[in-house]
């Protein structure tokens, strides 16, 4: 049986500003990595929608459910990422805690207190991490539905430019085909080149190149 998020873990905390963060994206060969950090300022609603580990919902779910706390007055939300080169640069934990980092200062105010979805905290935020957090707390629930959105719509709009790689279906996780795409039209500024199906790709072209 799924586990439903609630609010129990947030009202036993007895902070008044709490913020839940998620990220989306770690295991995509292409694209930013893009974490989601969300408040409630109250925690009783008669019209909220199904929300849910964004993994466990549809794509109309996460939508629906996206409109209603991004246009919600009672809801305070911030979006991080960092660029695959920086995730290159960082390695994909410290971006994923980066982002997540940034989406809690792009809320507007201080959260006296932040639920992180995972098991490790980003250095300077104070808090407690959540193994599965999204299971547990609506906050970080609600975090990880703005990080997915957001996340495969930037995905959508990079594949107008690249429409060859499929990106606005496969989000820039590895399929069969989005490796044959690779191989036909090659890697581009948005790979992450320390992922191993990329960086094997630029080390075999490299060295037909030498020899």
């Amino acid at each position: 049986m799924k586990s439903i998020p609630d609010f129990l873990i947030e009202k036993n905390i007895g902070k008044k500003i709490i913020a839940g963060a998620d990220e989306a994206g770690r295991g995509p060969l292409c694209g930013p990595v893009v974490a989601g950090a969300v408040v409630f300022k109250k925690y009783e609603f008669n019209d909220m929608p199904f929300i849910s580990d964004s993994k466990q919902m549809t794509e109309k779910q996460r939508d629906a459910a996206y409109d209603w706390i991004t246009n919600n007055p009672d809801i305070i939300y911030g979006i991080g990422q960092c660029s695959a080169t920086e995730i290159d640069e960082m390695n994909i934990l410290q971006a994923s805690l980066t982002a997540m980092t940034r989406a809690i200062n792009a809320l507007g105010i201080k959260p006296e207190y932040c639920l992180i979805d995972g098991n490790k905290m980003p250095k300077d935020i104070v808090g407690e991490p959540l193994v599965k957090g999204d299971a547990k707390s609506l906050s970080i629930a609600a975090a990880s539905i703005i990080a997915k959105v957001t996340r495969d719509r930037i995905m959508k709009e990079l594949s107008k430019q690249f429409p060859q790689y499929d990106w606005d279906k496969n989000a820039g996780y590895q399929t069969q085909q989005h490796l044959q795409a690779i191989d036909k039209y090659g890697i581009n500024e948005h790979y992450r080149k320390t992922y191993r199906p990329v960086k094997e790709r630029i080390e075999k072209n490299a060295n037909q190149k030498c020899s």
